[in-house]
């Protein structure tokens, strides 16, 4: 008999502590939820906020307020600090939005052109190495070609666009040599300007005043890269073109010091100069003009 009253006793004690850590796994996996749902409002809200709503509304009264389950005080408390730094952190999100849809540049040159040593024809094709050569050459062209293509269709011409390249270089070197900032940035991109803005920096921290000139007619100039950087997949035409311009000029260079000294150059002597600049242009824009994007080193 007291063996059958240990027994219940042991069982009863033992359903009690089964049902305690039933319990606790049940408030457990309730925090987790509510949590999770609060979360899930978070990134509800954000979303909703940057695309739905206007300018002045608050992040989290974007959309209606989903239902949410019974949450616990941490709980609120966490929601509360999240609507927080959602507020602050939405009017960011929406300029960087912004800054999208008004791009100007791209930013950057396009698969830079690179200068190739020549390759003997045997080589060429009668290696692997000569025929890796050349199916990247033959891309290469095709995809110059195709860039081409799409800018005839927006009444481009070869000569009109060299004459407007050549202005476009002297215009450019004259302004650099001149250190006039406030012109030469609406003939380059932004990334461009910030370049150019420091070599006039440093050459302004060595020499007090320079001349250049451009001896006219220039001596050859010529296309060697064409490409095009889609902006919406799901519209071609939203598109920037780079044209990569081999220059071959002539051009007189002196270099003064504070007190107008020839410190450097000869203005009387012309000096064969070999340049590649990178020009760019928006497809899309209405007005959009030819500017400098990118310079690669000979």
């Amino acid at each position: 008999m007291a063996l059958l009253r240990r027994f219940n006793t042991i069982r009863s004690l033992y359903q009690t502590l089964e049902m305690h850590q039933s319990s606790s796994f049940l408030s457990s996996r309730s925090y987790s939820s509510g949590f999770s749902n609060v979360s899930q409002f978070y990134g509800q809200g954000i979303t909703s906020c940057l695309y739905k709503t206007q300018t002045n509304a608050l992040p989290w009264t974007c959309r209606n307020t989903p239902t949410l389950r019974s949450t616990t005080a941490a709980e609120l408390l966490i929601f509360l600090n999240d609507k927080k730094s959602l507020s602050t952190q939405a009017p960011t999100q929406t300029r960087k939005v912004g800054a999208q849809i008004s791009m100007t540049s791209p930013g950057f040159v396009y698969e830079p052109y690179a200068l190739r040593e020549p390759i003997p024809f045997w080589k060429r094709y009668f290696t692997r190495t000569g025929w890796r050569q050349t199916k990247e050459d033959i891309k290469s062209e095709l995809k110059s070609a195709y860039a081409i293509a799409k800018l005839r269709k927006t009444g481009y011409s070869k000569q009109k666009f060299y004459k407007e390249a050549v202005e476009l270089y002297k215009e450019i070197s004259t302004l650099v040599a001149n250190g006039d900032k406030t012109s030469l940035r609406k003939a380059v991109t932004e990334n461009m300007f910030s370049a150019l803005k420091n070599e006039i920096k440093q050459r302004e921290s060595i020499w007090s005043k320079v001349y250049w000139e451009l001896v006219e007619p220039i001596v050859k100039i010529r296309t060697l890269r064409a490409r095009l950087i889609g902006v919406d997949k799901n519209d071609l035409n939203k598109a920037f073109i780079q044209l990569t311009l081999e220059f071959l000029t002539k051009e007189k260079f002196e270099a003064y010091d504070s007190k107008g000294a020839v410190v450097a150059g000869d203005k009387t002597k012309e000096v064969l100069v070999r340049s590649i600049w990178v020009f760019e242009k928006s497809l899309f824009h209405s007005g959009a003009h030819w500017r400098l994007c990118g310079r690669i080193k000979v």
